[in-house]
């Protein structure tokens, strides 16, 4: 009977301690994100270079492990998070965001969310300077976008064309940064 005691006490510290399921670019990671309500789980996580900078630590949690762009959409709610891991003016991290949209997609599906971009740069701009180990969210729920930043809610943007585009960014078949891509996927 003691030894079984001393076993259960034994996992007791390991059942209270929060789940890490990675730590990537010196970014300890959490296993699982709540939306919503729903429990989502990491898909994968990756390191956005610039040039030969590192910009930030990108992480895709989904309702359920996925490899592909399709995958990832049929999720609802999803995830992106952004782990900054340098200095960002609101300028810069709003700019990245509407150019990886111009970038990654047509032109017929920029122009068609372009009042949505708009949008997002203004959210993104009211954030203003952002500093290493903020973290930005980007949630995908109720059919609306859902920008946070360290925790707090920030704006939404409506329609799911536009989260499609915030996701081409870093999963298109031609993404911004193809071995980004190949982490978020889980490869």
């Amino acid at each position: 009977m003691q030894r079984r005691t001393m076993m259960a006490m034994a996992l007791v510290p390991w059942l209270a301690a929060p789940l890490r399921a990675a730590e990537v670019g010196g970014v300890k990671l959490a296993e699982q994100a709540s939306v919503d309500g729903k429990t989502l789980v990491l898909n994968g996580a990756g390191i956005r270079t610039k040039l030969v900078f590192k910009v930030y630590v990108a992480s895709l949690y989904l309702t359920a492990k996925a490899n592909t762009l399709a995958g990832v959409m049929a999720s609802n709610p999803r995830r992106v998070q952004l782990n900054l891991l340098r200095d960002l003016s609101a300028d810069d991290l709003a700019g990245a965001l509407a150019d990886g949209i111009d970038e990654t997609s047509t032109a017929e599906q920029a122009a068609a969310v372009k009042a949505q971009t708009e949008q997002m740069v203004k959210i993104m701009k009211s954030v203003g300077s952002a500093k290493t180990g903020d973290v930005v969210t980007i949630d995908f729920a109720g059919g609306e976008t859902r920008i946070g930043f360290n925790g707090q809610g920030k704006g939404a943007i409506g329609g799911e064309p536009f989260n499609a585009a915030l996701m081409r960014i870093w999963l298109a078949d031609k993404p911004v940064q193809p071995d980004l891509r190949k982490a978020l996927l889980g490869g």
